[in-house]
């Protein structure tokens, strides 16, 4: 079903960002984990680009959709589904690993 881009900022003791890589394989998203642990780069970069500072980050299609519980509250309104659905769009960048 899934078509759309979609990365996981994350870190090995994180249980959300478990929560949120379960709920994206229940999708059946296919998603790129990336470990930011020891990232201090990455972590500056997350920053910017979805205004937090906690993991999980979930980007889909290179927008930042949240964490956990804002990707859970999506799926709630039904509206992950669509999201996940969305074709990467021609041209779109990858985000930074």
């Amino acid at each position: 079903m899934a078509a759309a881009q979609v990365t996981v900022y994350s870190t090995d003791y994180c249980p959300y960002c478990s929560r949120a890589k379960s709920l994206l394989r229940q999708k059946s998203a296919d998603f790129v984990e990336v470990n930011v642990e020891d990232r201090p780069d990455l972590r500056s970069w997350l920053r910017g680009a979805s205004g937090q500072t906690t993991v999980p980050q979930v980007f889909v299609n290179g927008r930042a959709l949240g964490g956990y519980s804002d990707i859970s509250d999506l799926d709630r309104k039904g509206e992950l589904d669509r999201l996940l659905a969305e074709a990467k769009p021609a041209g779109l960048p990858e985000l930074p690993r």
